[in-house]
């Protein structure tokens, strides 16, 4: 299973060539791109109370709609002065924007992309021949796959295994992959959908086995403003670490993913991180992708963020705890610690046939939910719920996922 782009559901994906007549399709692309019977049923949008929404604008969100609207009407909007790494001007909005949340970073160490998505292209295009590896965490949200099958790069797995309830990484697993020839490692913190942000033990694992192996990191900071303890969570790098690219943008900074602006900081040594940039402004010289109008903007669109920033990490919480309230006295199911994120992992107890229970309970309980193997856990038993739903959604949703599971 895979997931498409833009957080749809996952797809059948069947390998191989496909042939047309004469002309023969990319075994990048799939086969097969019809949805399975969950997915279709998991998009259907008659079905209930939908636990799996994931696009912010549909999330019932109060904007600062004057101040976005005109930060797109501004004169230079009419002008085009392509650079590839990004206009300055956009840059230092982005660096004083990050200074601000406690993760400073000059603007010449930074590199403007439209997306999280097209950033993770132009870094495996970086660091990667075709049918080199990078390591990703497992379970995870499996775009990152996909992505890299783009650009004919494999993934290695590494594990993210449960110590004492919550998610840490498995040092075997990243070892073994490192070993293997990965030629970078992915870190989402907080991981989605597990919401696990690395600890000191887990920071020094990996830069201590980046700089052993020679690796670099691509650290996915994208849910960082939405801490479950009230604010940002804890950088994974700075520049004292090995090469590393953190990759963040307004798609979640700001809720706003329609505006397609994304940045990568490049942290680490400096003539390392130097020759990086050089290298990468080449590769992003052949698409110059970011429109001049989200640039013209991007300081007044910053500026929303931190209101943004509160009002989600409001309704994180307030879902987060109603959820937890739901869910108490539900024999055998538990909701997993984490640190952050927009999403909560429920972990059940026994054998568990996700696919089965998921469309029970979007049948009979009306509450659609994401199964675990959507999210390649390594065993079933886990059920991922978005918590970005509106509050009096979310309570009668909730409320349905409890009596459904109770019922099971």
């Amino acid at each position: 299973m895979i997931a498409a782009p833009g957080g749809r559901a996952p797809v059948a994906r069947l390998p191989g060539r496909v042939s047309w007549g004469r002309v023969r399709f990319s075994s990048r692309t799939p086969d097969d791109l019809t949805p399975t019977p969950l997915a279709r049923l998991l998009e259907d949008e008659q079905g209930g109370v939908d636990l799996t929404l994931s696009n912010p604008t549909r999330a019932g969100l109060e904007y600062d709609e004057a101040a976005i609207l005109a930060a797109l009407s501004r004169p230079e909007v009419l002008r085009y002065e392509p650079t590839a790494l990004g206009h300055g001007l956009a840059r230092e909005a982005v660096a004083r924007y990050l200074g601000s949340v406690g993760r400073p970073v000059a603007p010449d160490r930074l590199a403007l992309t439209a997306s999280t998505s097209e950033a993770y292209g132009a870094l495996f295009k970086l660091l990667c021949d075709p049918g080199d590896a990078i390591a990703a965490p497992s379970p995870s949200y499996p775009l990152v796959p996909h992505l890299a099958g783009l650009e004919g790069v494999e993934v290695v797995p590494y594990q993210l295994r449960r110590d004492g309830g919550r998610w840490r990484i498995d040092r075997g697993s990243l070892e073994e992959a490192l070993a293997a020839g990965a030629r970078a490692v992915v870190v989402v913190s907080p991981n989605n959908p597990t919401g696990n942000v690395p600890d000191a033990a887990d920071r020094r694992l990996l830069a201590d086995a980046c700089r052993r192996h020679d690796a670099a990191l691509i650290v996915d900071e994208v849910f960082a403003p939405y801490g479950w303890n009230g604010g940002p969570v804890e950088p994974v790098v700075g520049d004292d670490g090995p090469l590393a690219f953190v990759l963040d943008g307004l798609s979640k900074s700001a809720a706003l993913p329609q505006l397609k602006l994304g940045w990568v900081a490049v942290r680490g040594p400096e003539a390392l991180a130097r020759a990086a940039l050089t290298r990468l402004e080449w590769v992003l010289d052949a698409y110059l992708s970011v429109s001049a109008p989200v640039q013209a903007g991007a300081a007044q669109l910053l500026a929303t963020a931190p209101a943004m920033q509160r009002r989600l990490r409001a309704r994180l919480g307030a879902n987060l705890a109603t959820l937890r309230a739901a869910l108490t006295g539900v024999a055998g199911v538990e909701v997993q610690p984490g640190d952050g994120g927009w999403y909560a992992v429920l972990a059940l107890a026994g054998d568990t046939d996700e696919e089965a229970l998921v469309t029970t309970l979007a049948i009979r309980a009306g509450v659609r939910v994401h199964p675990g193997f959507f999210y390649d856990f390594a065993t079933e038993g886990f059920l991922v719920v978005s918590l970005l739903v509106p509050e009096a959604a979310f309570a009668a949703g909730a409320s349905a996922l409890a009596r459904g599971l109770a019922g099971r």
